[in-house]
């Protein structure tokens, strides 16, 4: 079927970076739906591949996907990138709409990839050069697809997606995601119910319910009569709450060296799975399995992804030139892997990222910035850092003596969610940049800020928390956000992290805490550049809950699967000269 050049293009409109090709050859497009393609297990998955309407070769763009082929998205990037002289293939995963076969997350991605591929390549007008590209979870099918190596697959584009399924998917620091497990899972609960019924869930309506395996929208019964539910999956993550073999089958930061081609990752800084696209990209230049998949690899961090992917992320607009055209990059990065197009693409540095704050480009050699260097704010108080009015201050120095600060910690009433790396359900709990003053105003929150600062301070790399601190409880939680605070006092979010006490060690062997003892904490909050303008100061909140981002932890040792009994926690966080608590932030030198 023949389509117009104007079909489908309002999606994909490009702004922002300049990414056309100059004088690129246009063509008309042919489309053919949902043409079988045969797994090695005989499951039938379907595909649509959008061809240019010309004779000779050309090389295939593919995406996997479980949230619709037919999704007026990937349609608008298929006719797009087939009018510049790709083979467009979209196609549902197994078990999604037209695709036969049991929809189980990540299970079946690796062989499937590698057959598609391979199937890709002998398609008719294929040049038998295959590259992928998508986001989420269809960034996860391609480094699936890489790790399996089929031999026709030339370059992955995955954006916004994970390096390990257990520590930045399901589970972040031991604790589980809650909101976005909940919503992922109904929304597509929702079309695997729909090949048997209906399901209309508000994921908001079961957040409290305990224990966590009676989440009623995943209760339902794939079909009358049956014991398995629409969703088996979510129960296995629940029962698998430590990073168990389960998880390692599935775990690409083990695998990096398995990847042989190119890959150019794309993340966003209120995006949740920001700590795996830097991971992948890091890991897969130290330890690719080809020079080209080490020194041909590259990184693109937007402010958003997930929680925004324009100009406008929660309440903050970072202006027009934070937009990014990135199919538009994906399309020009392929022209010239693939075609050997002309386009400067070989002369740009591989790392560009936006800063924050002074709504600027930037580029790289690579990431963390080479110039980059650690620099450690020390938590001080005078024992009465609780809210944003109390007297936590961070300094350049370490103290010898302070009184500790204490809070306690209900399960009951935790911490609500305001913002942040959050997915999937925007209508009912919105991501990115929020004012966080409604949660500093809490007692249950201790705040701790710089002075106000006189010149321009920029964060660049990765930040964490270094936390000594106890608990009259066994089992708790640490969370710490970075907060911009400006003149007005509006009080951004930039980052945060999140460490269960039990897995302050190691993720595979939990081990509970003793009632009283002073123990290290590592909050990892992963990464940021954000320049603090002058006439604003940085500050650091440390609480015990961001719910329903993270499940509650109970303090009583119980299981996020079955735990429905909690108690309350007196919390208790030193800053002296034997526990100097200490925010490490990264700083360019120059």
């Amino acid at each position: 079927m023949k389509r117009s050049p104007a079909f489908l293009l309002a999606t994909v409109a490009g702004i922002g970076m300049a990414v056309a090709v100059a004088n690129a050859q246009r063509f008309g497009v042919v489309i053919k739906y949902n043409v079988r393609v045969p797994m090695r297990d005989g499951d039938i998955l379907r595909a649509d591949v959008y061809s240019p309407d010309a004779p000779g070769t050309f090389p295939v763009l593919l995406t996997r996907t479980p949230y619709n082929k037919d999704g007026g998205e990937n349609m608008g990037v298929a006719y797009r990138g087939a009018e510049l002289g790709f083979i467009m293939v979209n196609q549902d995963v197994r078990g999604r709409y037209a695709s036969a076969g049991e929809w189980y997350p990540f299970k079946h991605e690796m062989e499937d990839g590698y057959d598609t591929v391979e199937w890709c390549a002998r398609l008719p007008h294929s040049d038998g050069k295959v590259g992928m590209w998508g986001g989420s979870y269809d960034g996860a099918t391609q480094l699936f697809a890489a790790v399996a190596d089929p031999p026709h697959l030339a370059g992955i584009f995955p954006m916004c997606t994970t390096s390990n399924f257990f520590k930045d998917w399901t589970y972040q620091g031991g604790a589980l995601t809650e909101w976005f497990d909940e919503s992922w899972t109904s929304e597509l609960a929702s079309n695997t119910l729909l090949r048997f019924s209906m399901l209309n869930t508000n994921p908001l309506d079961y957040i409290r319910v305990m224990p966590l395996k009676d989440y009623a929208a995943l209760n339902i019964p794939a079909r009358p009569g049956l014991s398995e539910t629409i969703a088996p999956y979510f129960a296995d993550w629940l029962k698998h709450s430590t990073y168990d073999a389960y998880w390692k089958q599935w775990a690409f930061d083990k695998d990096y060296s398995r990847i042989r081609v190119p890959v150019y990752s794309m993340g966003g800084w209120y995006d949740l799975f920001l700590g795996g696209t830097l991971a992948n990209y890091e890991g897969i230049k130290a330890h690719g399995g080809t020079r080209a998949a080490r020194d041909g690899s590259r990184l693109l961090i937007i402010p958003g992804g997930h929680a925004g992917w324009h100009r406008r992320v929660g309440d903050i607009d970072f202006g027009s030139g934070s937009n990014v055209d990135y199919f538009g990059v994906m399309l020009r990065w392929y022209a010239w892997l693939l075609k050997g197009v002309h386009n400067g693409v070989g002369n740009e540095k591989p790392v560009r990222y936006f800063v924050m704050g002074k709504r600027a480009w930037a580029l790289a050699d690579t990431w963390p910035p080479p110039e980059a260097r650690p620099e450690t704010f020390y938590l001080h108080s005078g024992g009465k850092a609780n809210t944003a009015l109390g007297d936590g201050v961070l300094g350049t120095s370490p103290s010898s003596h302070e009184a500790p600060d204490q809070f306690v910690y209900d399960p009951s009433d935790p911490i609500p969610t305001i913002g942040g790396k959050l997915c999937c359900d925007a209508r009912h709990l919105e991501p990115g940049a929020r004012d966080q003053r409604p949660d500093e105003a809490r007692r249950d929150v201790l705040v701790y800020s710089t002075p106000v600062f006189t010149r321009d301070f920029n964060v660049t790399g990765p930040v964490k928390l270094t936390l000594y601190a106890s608990s009259s409880a066994v089992d708790t939680d640490f969370i710490a956000t970075l907060v911009d605070v400006d003149p007005d006092g509006f009080a951004r979010n930039v980052t945060d992290g999140i460490v269960r006490a039990r897995y302050r060690n190691s993720l595979e062997k939990p081990k509970l805490i003793l009632p009283g003892h002073v123990y290290k904490f590592t909050i990892d909050l992963w990464a940021t550049s954000n320049v603090f303008l002058a006439g604003h100061r940085l500050r650091i909140d440390v609480s015990s809950s961001n719910f329903p981002r993270f499940d509650r932890n109970l303090n009583t040792a119980e299981s996020p699967e079955s735990g429905a009994r909690w108690v309350k926690a007196t919390n208790t966080v030193y800053h002296d000269s034997g526990h100097p608590s200490a925010l490490v932030l990264t700083v360019p030198s120059h």
